[in-house]
């Protein structure tokens, strides 16, 4: 990883921390970035959001059953209808949040994106493919209710 992955980092970092801690009451932990090197989702649940502007790319989060699970309880309280739906709903709106959030931070370093609606993939061992070719900067973090990646990827 370049200083410049570590730069680009920064406001997703933030961005996770302050949506999940505000949005789910979940107060996660980052662990070190590193490069991933297969397509394999680190979770059960995962959205991957589309960007376009002065870079094109995508960003993931892929959680822990356990995690989407806490985090639907979190945000809806007893109010859960279905809880596939209900934390593909969640995810997706989580990731969204973090998606605009990390953008804001990253306009601020000059680089200007939009981004697409999340698409959400659920089940056991499945794969995220990002638009781009570059490498994929992976960022672990754990919390009480489970563990969670978040992945974004260049041009």
């Amino acid at each position: 990883m370049n200083a410049t992955d570590a730069e680009i980092a920064k406001p997703f970092v933030q961005a996770t921390k302050h949506v999940l801690s505000t949005m789910a009451m979940i107060d996660p932990t980052p662990g070190k970035p590193y490069v991933k090197k297969n397509d394999a989702a680190a979770g059960d649940v995962s959205a991957v959001v589309g960007l376009t502007g002065d870079k094109r790319g995508s960003i993931s989060l892929s959680f822990s059953k356990k995690c989407a699970v806490a985090i639907v309880k979190n945000m809806l309280g007893d109010d859960i209808q279905d809880i596939v739906q209900d934390a593909k709903d969640a995810v997706g709106e989580i990731t969204n949040m973090i998606s605009g959030q990390a953008r804001a931070g990253l306009a601020q370093m000059g680089l200007t994106m939009q981004a697409s609606t999340p698409t959400v993939i659920f089940g056991d061992n499945h794969t995220i493919s990002h638009v781009s070719s570059g490498p994929v900067v992976a960022i672990p973090f754990t919390s009480e209710h489970g563990d969670f990646t978040v992945e974004f990827c260049f041009q």
